[in-house]
């Protein structure tokens, strides 16, 4: 089962960055795909994008034209699909959007970024606050779970690369990286790339300025975060930056389970 994630900060732009021709090649094979930041209502949704590689689609627009949105794609049918975690804000906001499998749940989710400015800051960790009990009721259905999206934090000096001068700076600020800490040590989810790649460097988001790209100046922000049980099966992990698609690489995950 392979598991691609990504923002693509805006699902036009990546279209006309040629998202669709990879997504179609041959060679990829991909079972699902968790994209974030689509930016777009149903009806604006490219035609290329509506059902690439002959998936299953499905879109959790935000109610501001233009904004935040989820999708999911998956080769084989879900069993069911849940848009939301039942509060408003982040709901309206079209943060999280479930695909469920058997035993198996599929999240993509977009954490808020809280960059822009002190409010957005507070909305993000209202979000922390609020997707917590949620992020327990899957954990304590029973059901394997993995989150796929941009998580907006970067938890350990090594995923980002000016660790130092971002300490006071949205995505890297104590709080937020002491929320990750204990989902992982505290609670049991699992960074899957992590588990696989402890390699330094290794970035999904280059800011636009200052040559970030190719200077390899970045964060990793974007995750697939599971349940030790999946998680275990992972097997290859990989960051896709021969092609930009966006300002977020695309997070590849393969795992020795078939759907």
């Amino acid at each position: 089962m392979r598991i691609i994630s990504l923002n693509v900060n805006g699902i036009r732009s990546a279209t006309t960055k040629g998202l669709p021709k990879w997504l179609n090649g041959a060679a990829l094979e991909w079972d699902i795909l968790c994209l974030q930041e689509i930016k777009a209502l149903d009806a604006d949704v490219p035609a290329e994008m509506r059902a690439p590689a002959g998936s299953h689609s499905f879109f959790f627009p935000a109610q501001k034209k233009g904004y935040s949105g989820t999708a999911f794609y998956s080769k084989r049918l879900p069993d069911r699909i849940a848009r939301g975690f039942g509060i408003a804000e982040f709901d309206d906001e079209g943060r999280t959007l479930q695909a469920d499998f058997g035993n198996l749940s599929v999240v993509s989710v977009y954490f808020p970024s809280g960059a822009a400015g002190p409010e957005r800051q507070a909305s993000k960790f209202r979000f922390l606050a609020g997707f917590l009990p949620h992020l327990h009721a899957l954990r304590e259905s029973g059901r394997e779970v993995i989150l796929c999206g941009d998580i907006n934090i970067a938890h350990k000096e090594i995923d980002l690369k000016n660790w130092k001068s971002n300490q006071k700076n949205s995505g890297f600020l104590p709080e937020e990286r002491a929320w990750l800490t204990s989902r992982f040590e505290a609670e049991g989810w699992v960074d899957v790339f992590r588990r696989i790649d402890p390699r330094a460097e290794r970035y999904t988001w280059w800011s636009n300025r200052g040559q970030a790209y190719a200077k390899n100046v970045g964060w990793r922000i974007d995750y697939q975060i599971a349940t030790p049980g999946i998680a275990a099966k992972s097997c290859a992990a990989g960051i896709y930056t021969a092609e930009k698609f966006s300002d977020h690489a695309p997070l590849v995950i393969d795992y020795d389970f078939s759907l």
